[in-house]
């Protein structure tokens, strides 16, 4: 049995890459597990993951969700309660990993939202790599020079700590900087002894959040088109400025999530006109019912929250697209990323290897 480590940022696409790989494995003929050691997450804990639940249903696994992923931990982690149970973690990881495993060609290792996350009591992505013995493959995400920085000194820890990489994989590449990364970021990758496997565009139907992931990242009360959660949303507009000026940037803005207080009417039936995926109504204020009457017409849903727009805005900073079982066409898309952007033979190659 091989075990892949794949390692990156929130939004990078890191489970998106591994689940990429793990179709064309599959497809070649092995038997592909998946193993998330530790869930990181903001706000309260659901039952199941979602990325747990996108790979146990996908490569038909036969563990629960605790198995799959045996620690769960917030940005608040340190909590008496969890340092009480330190000691516990690592028997937890080896026993989950160690069923995960058995009877398996490959077990596809998910890593944290950042790899630093869980350094201070050893859950770290560089510590969990090596105690489960597996070779890593880090998902680079570089918008720009700071985050590639970030992920330069990334590589320098997985050779300092004398763990393998098979190689890295930039994902989510803008189209802005297609070029940079091509002609600048990926030299300076492979100028440090790693070879990049591939380089992926970044794709709405897989990069962008839904309108059901800001629904479930604010925990609001939702007033409209409950059946159009899965629209795509491209860009975040705070709607604080008058119509006047705010009309031409609203036209402007596709697929767009406008965050405005709830006496601002007038803001929303504007957007309304425009190409809107979802208005987000802050400081608990209902907006008038025309607002509503023309939202459910058009099949936009309407989010009402009690927090004022800092503090939505604030939340929705960790907001990141999952992909779920049931989106056939992202993960179709997912799949043909791997043929056609990645040399994802390699890792086949090596889990032949005897």
């Amino acid at each position: 049995m091989k075990a892949i480590y794949f390692s990156g940022v929130a939004g990078g696409g890191v489970t998106a890459t591994a689940l990429g790989i793990g179709l064309k494995l599959r497809e070649r003929g092995f038997k592909v597990s998946y193993f998330k050691p530790i869930s990181f997450r903001k706000g309260p804990a659901k039952k199941d993951d979602d990325d747990v639940i996108l790979m146990r249903e996908i490569f038909s696994l036969p563990f629960s969700g605790d198995t799959i992923s045996p620690v769960t931990a917030g940005n608040h982690y340190l909590t008496p309660r969890f340092m009480q149970d330190v000691e516990n973690l690592y028997p937890r990881i080896d026993a989950a990993f160690k069923k995960c495993s058995e009877g398996y060609d490959v077990v596809l290792i998910d890593g944290s939202t950042d790899p630093h996350i869980g350094h201070n009591q050893g859950l770290c992505d560089f510590t969990l790599a090596e105690r489960l013995n597996s070779i890593a493959l880090p998902v680079i995400k570089a918008d720009d020079d700071f985050e590639l920085d970030k992920n330069l000194l990334y590589l320098d820890l997985w050779s300092s700590k004398n763990i393998p990489v098979i190689g890295c994989i930039f994902n989510n590449v803008s189209q802005t900087q297609w070029n940079k990364c091509n002609s600048v970021y990926k030299p300076m990758v492979e100028e440090k002894g790693f070879e990049v496997l591939g380089v992926i565009p970044s794709q709405v139907e897989i990069s962008s959040p839904t309108v059901a992931e800001f629904h479930d990242a604010l925990r609001g009360e939702l007033l409209t088109a409950p059946d159009n959660l899965n629209r795509i949303v491209e860009e975040v507009v705070v709607g604080t400025m008058t119509i006047e000026s705010a009309l031409s940037y609203l036209r402007r803005a596709p697929n767009k999530a406008l965050i405005t207080g709830g006496d601002r009417s007038d803001m929303a039936l504007t957007a309304l006109e425009t190409s809107t995926s979802v208005i987000i109504f802050t400081g608990g204020l209902y907006p008038e019912v025309q607002v509503l009457s023309q939202a459910e017409e058009k099949g936009v849903p309407v989010i009402l929250v009690h927090e004022d727009t800092y503090s939505t805005i604030e939340q929705l900073q960790s907001i990141y697209r999952s992909i779920h079982p049931q989106n056939e066409g992202a993960i179709k898309m997912v799949k043909d990323n791997m043929e056609k952007y990645v040399n994802w033979e390699k890792v086949a190659d090596y889990i032949q290897e005897s």
